[in-house]
């Protein structure tokens, strides 16, 4: 599971100066998401909300906001063109849903895909040659343990995980000698503000409090996990924030676990 919100904040410098986008995005059908540690939303990102996000970005720096729709190509190309170069790439979108899988029709499958890896192939196909030009950039892919444990309430979403996993190495096979890395970043349960609707609800329909249905969800349903709470979002950042850094220039293809010790695996 990712974070859940229909949102992303990308960083990136330009003309010698760091800037921040703050990304709002739709899918052309809007329909309600929900569940998985996610939050639920079915209608278009409120403008003031975005404005007061940009607000609040504005004391680390310039920022500038820019509404597209990066599950399609149309989104892409408007992204694209307005900010032609950027040196970090952090592809955020996400959607997820749980659903049995014999109820999951044709276009949920091509609407996943769409948003949760159309996104992050087209804005990698159109700035990672300016990266490769300069011999210096970072893509990170946000991905999810959900990548390696395929959750049988949401196959569709799972799929989506793996193949930023795919997509992830194969463009760092690309970067081969250059200064340029492509990673993934696996969050677990975190407690995003999607998530924490979704928790509040829980404690409402089963008569708890918030920290009480959050600590049983993860007892429930993610039982190996080691920390066993959600993630913080600033405990996923941090890891992104190291992979996008010069410090990390010796970390590239690599799928970085940050979901608490969930996956019980060594490597």
């Amino acid at each position: 599971m990712d974070n859940g919100d229909h949102h992303e904040h990308r960083s990136f410098r330009q003309n010698g100066t760091r800037h921040r986008v703050d990304i709002r995005y739709w899918p052309r059908h809007r329909q309600g998401v929900c569940g998985g540690g996610g939050g639920c939303s079915g209608q278009r990102p409120n403008p003031i909300e975005g404005g007061d996000a940009i607000a609040k970005l504005s004391s680390a720096g310039k920022v500038r906001g820019i509404a597209a729709d990066v599950s399609t190509v149309e989104g892409c190309k408007v992204l694209l063109a307005a900010v032609p170069d950027v040196d970090i790439l952090v592809n955020n979108t996400g959607i997820f849903e749980p659903k049995d899988f014999f109820d999951i029709p044709d276009e949920d499958w091509t609407r996943f895909f769409n948003v949760n890896v159309m996104s992050g192939i087209r804005l990698s196909r159109g700035y990672m040659p300016g990266m490769l030009k300069r011999d210096w950039g970072r893509i990170v892919f946000i991905a999810s343990e959900s990548a390696l444990m395929i959750p049988k309430e949401m196959i569709h979403y799972g799929m989506t995980k793996t193949a930023q996993l795919a997509i992830s190495r194969g463009l760092a096979e690309l970067t081969r000698g250059t200064a340029v890395t492509v990673n993934a970043v696996m969050p677990g349960p975190t407690m995003s503000e999607g998530v924490k609707t979704f928790v509040q609800d829980l404690a409402k329909q089963n008569g708890q409090s918030v920290d009480t249905a959050a600590a049983n969800f993860i007892r429930e349903h993610r039982p190996t996990s080691l920390i066993q709470r959600f993630a913080s979002v600033d405990e996923i950042a941090n890891m992104v924030v190291y992979v996008a850094s010069k410090q990390a220039s010796a970390t590239n293809g690599a799928a970085l676990r940050a979901e608490g010790g969930l996956v019980p695996t060594i490597a």
